[in-house]
């Protein structure tokens, strides 16, 4: 993975909202396997603060980190994020992406076929898919066969008054994508990976921004996802489920997302050193835009006719 000649890979940070100040830089500064190198920003002040408070470099301009890292760390709206990893993609940076990886289908695959080009490794941090409760969780689910249906309920209140000075809910891309492009895609990793691949999906408009998806499965097994940022506060909750010959297992809690994120980064390390493409990997991460495209042309559909 050592592209810059390093004794150890080198990586750096594209963001510096508060997902990268709470997450992204303190896993990076503290993981024993890489060295984090700087930060860039669309912000220079912030991200000026950012690197300061790591002790790292603060970079004007993303193509001259690119040139500096084995590897980069994504946590920027999806939009943004698209065409700066195909850049860094084609300075043969190893990416480690933020879900969604686009919200475009053709970003997204413009994206995936930019990192097949290069042969970079590449996985996008589906948060659940990495923290080690729920990822053994999914791991033990997808072991077991006669899985007869799946339930994900991802309710929350985030476009509410009580949501206020919650720092996510300023954001630009959420308050346009709401839940379905937010949490849809946490959603929709873990039911394909006990279930298997979408092979069909339907969805239809709740109250707010709720949308409520039914799919189908490669397993044969069907599950269905709510999904909100407009709910009472009451009624807001994560829950997952899976039915079948086995009973009904529901998935656990988990830790903060540092340690995931830490599990990602792991994760990429290996993905580069063996070739071997990770399970959420870039292909995967424009499999989910593919889907939620799909959904969000059926709710705009709904909600205007």
């Amino acid at each position: 993975m050592n592209r810059t000649g390093s004794t150890t890979p080198r990586i750096g940070l594209l963001g510096t909202g508060p997902w990268a100040v709470a997450t992204h830089a303190p896993a990076l500064a503290a993981h024993p396997g890489v060295d984090f190198v700087g930060v860039w920003g669309r912000r220079p002040e912030a991200a000026a603060a950012l690197a300061e408070e790591h002790t790292v470099a603060v970079y004007e301009d993303a193509d001259a980190l690119f040139a500096d890292c084995d590897a980069v760390a994504f946590a920027l709206p999806p939009d943004v994020q698209a065409p700066l990893a195909i850049r860094a993609a084609q300075a043969g940076c190893h990416l480690l992406l933020d879900k969604p990886v686009a919200t475009s289908v053709a970003g997204a695959r413009e994206l995936a076929e930019a990192a097949e080009r290069a042969r970079v490794a590449s996985v996008v941090f589906f948060t659940l898919r990495f923290a080690k409760e729920t990822a053994a969780w999914v791991a033990q689910q997808a072991s077991v066969d006669g899985w007869f249906t799946g339930r994900a309920q991802w309710y929350g209140s985030l476009f509410t008054p009580d949501a206020e000075g919650n720092p996510y809910a300023a954001s630009p891309w959420r308050g346009e994508k709401g839940a379905l492009w937010d949490v849809g895609p946490h959603a929709l990793a873990v039911l394909t990976g006990v279930l298997g691949e979408v092979t069909a999906l339907t969805a239809a408009a709740g109250p707010g921004d709720t949308a409520h998806l039914i799919l189908r499965h490669t397993s044969g097994a069907s599950s269905t996802a709510g999904l909100s940022f407009t709910a009472p506060p009451a009624a807001a909750g994560v829950e997952v489920s899976v039915l079948g010959e086995a009973g009904a297992q529901t998935m656990p809690g988990w830790g903060g997302a540092l340690d995931a994120f830490g599990a990602a980064i792991d994760a990429l390390l290996e993905a580069a050193r063996t070739g071997v493409p990770h399970p959420c990997d870039v292909r995967f991460g424009a499999r989910i835009t593919e889907l939620l495209a799909d959904a969000e042309a059926q709710l705009g559909r709904a909600r205007r006719s």
